[in-house]
């Protein structure tokens, strides 16, 4: 019997997450979006595509809470004051999912390869994080990706004229799970 099983041992359901992101600029998320329903459409998927505002790449998942723990959102801010970057490009060129479960999965944007600053900007925040004692958020591997759409039949990657968009500043962000609201704790300009 596992312990969420038992009278009193109720698993905790997060309520909030956080973690640093890229987001586009408000005229580049208004073309994603668009974008996203122009390719659900084509493959005869129904619902709607992530809402523009809350379109993003995701650097570093800082994990899921109920209710954050004290300090952890003053850390991250803290290191990712200590990030020196330049605006440079992303670039998407593959279309497909991911997290395939059951047949479904997120519908995402992707890249086969390139995005070098980027990538050297992941690695710097890394460092940063590990310098803050987070360095448990910062192992594992790095795939550059945006979501398009949540839980949808999976289909393969398939290669997409490249879509570029500009890379301005990072984002703490703690978003209030299961109410689509996202609160910016801090951010980073490039420049």
């Amino acid at each position: 019997m596992s312990q969420g099983s038992l009278p009193g041992f109720d698993l905790a359901i997060p309520t909030d997450r956080l973690y640093l992101a890229v987001f586009p600029d408000v005229a580049y998320a208004a073309r994603f979006e668009t974008f996203a329903a122009k390719h659900l459409a084509a493959r005869r998927m129904e619902g709607q595509p992530v809402e523009a505002s809350r379109l993003h790449l995701t650097l570093f998942h800082l994990g899921d809470y109920t209710g954050l723990p004290p300090g952890l959102a003053a850390q991250a801010a803290e290191a990712l004051s200590r990030l020196e970057a330049e605006p440079f490009t992303i670039q998407f060129d593959q279309i497909g999912s991911f997290n395939n479960r059951g047949g479904y999965g997120d519908f995402v944007l992707a890249a086969n390869h390139g995005n070098d600053a980027l990538r050297a900007l992941h690695r710097q925040l890394a460092q940063h994080l590990n310098a803050a004692a987070l360095n448990q958020h910062t192992k594992g591997s790095f795939t550059p990706h945006m979501t398009l759409a949540y839980n949808k039949p999976a289909v393969p990657f398939q290669p997409i004229e490249p879509v570029i968009w500009p890379a301005h500043e990072v984002v703490l962000i703690h978003s209030l799970l299961g109410k689509t609201r996202h609160i910016r704790v801090a951010d980073k300009k490039m420049e």
